[in-house]
């Protein structure tokens, strides 16, 4: 039975993916063992096979933290959502709040967001912000990618979904049954619970070096939303060569009116036209198939969602 299976055992647990964060995870586990939740508070760093020495950084605090503090850390790089998954599993909270290494969200505002949760009986307490401190092709892309979450997921219309986030025990059970290799958080919790807030927080600017969401993670991230939660882009692609085939079928009409009709039609662009539509639809279809089942065959072949190479285990505090 893994940890996150077992009856809870403290108030709330903080799940923290590390990547490039030897900077910074030192002073975000100290403003987090100052905080004095209802039921106690453990943190739980997952290292995300970090390039810098952010391995060394967490089992120093694992040696040296005022609070319980697991340390798991990952043979390789998996993503962020794949080390949130870990971290779930390792978490023995009523609660859990998962957050950036990167001190963009203020510690302060953990109490605030675990109390509402609670208090409130929700299974999920989402934050968003008024103003938000990052790059402004990463504001685009986390506003594309809440888009196409309204699009593909059933949620609730106009939720922002953010890393910053408090789930209930209940939630953190079911999505950590979750053993595919394209884990998506979200798109796991909406299909367990409807029972969603959200509430506004403060929004820092980055203390320290930047941010690791690169334009190619976010794709990935947007593929993971689109075609492990939804059928929607096979319904589209389905759509689009019904589309084709409806112009092809007009296409033709027009062209036999016009070899009847016209004395010496040439015809050459027309065909060229729908041929090239026509190819480009298939190649589009097929890609969106091929996406589907390359995701169908990793997963039956056993890709690991992650492959834990150490666990460090919470002690008591002395």
């Amino acid at each position: 039975m893994t940890p996150a299976a077992a009856s809870p055992s403290l108030g709330l647990s903080i799940v923290v993916p590390v990547y490039r964060g030897a900077d910074t995870v030192g002073r975000l586990v100290a403003a987090l063992s100052a905080l004095a939740p209802e039921g106690g508070i453990e943190i739980v760093l997952v290292n995300d096979g970090s390039p810098d020495n952010s391995g060394e950084v967490c089992r120093a605090l694992a040696a040296t933290a005022s609070v319980p503090l697991t340390y798991v850390e990952h043979a390789r790089n998996f993503g962020e959502h794949n080390a949130v998954m870990t971290g779930l599993r390792h978490a023995r909270g009523r609660y859990v709040i998962t957050m950036d290494d990167d001190l963009q969200n203020p510690p302060e505002e953990v109490l605030r967001l675990y109390d509402h949760a609670r208090l409130g009986n929700w299974d999920v307490v989402y934050t968003r912000y008024a103003k938000k401190e990052h790059e402004g092709w990463r504001n685009l892309g986390s506003r594309f990618a809440n888009w196409v979450a309204d699009q593909l997921m059933d949620k609730p219309r106009g939720l922002y979904l953010s890393s910053f986030r408090c789930m209930s025990h209940l939630v953190v059970r079911e999505i950590a049954r979750y053993r595919g290799p394209y884990p998506y958080i979200d798109g796991l919790i909406m299909q367990v619970t409807q029972r969603i807030d959200s509430i506004e927080v403060k929004h820092l600017a980055r203390m320290e070096g930047r941010s690791n969401y690169t334009l190619r993670r976010l794709i990935r991230l947007w593929l993971n939303l689109a075609t492990n939660f939804s059928l929607m882009p096979l319904r589209l692609a389905m759509f689009a060569g019904l589309a084709m085939g409806v112009l092809g079928v007009i296409g033709a009409v027009f062209t036999i009116i016009e070899a009847l009709t016209a004395e010496t039609p040439s015809g050459w662009a027309s065909v060229m036209t729908t041929t090239l539509l026509v190819a480009g639809v298939q190649f589009f279809v097929l890609g969106v198939m091929g996406e589907y089942l390359g995701r169908a065959f990793l997963s039956a072949n056993g890709k690991p969602q992650g492959v834990v190479r150490e666990v460090i285990t919470a002690r008591d505090p002395s």
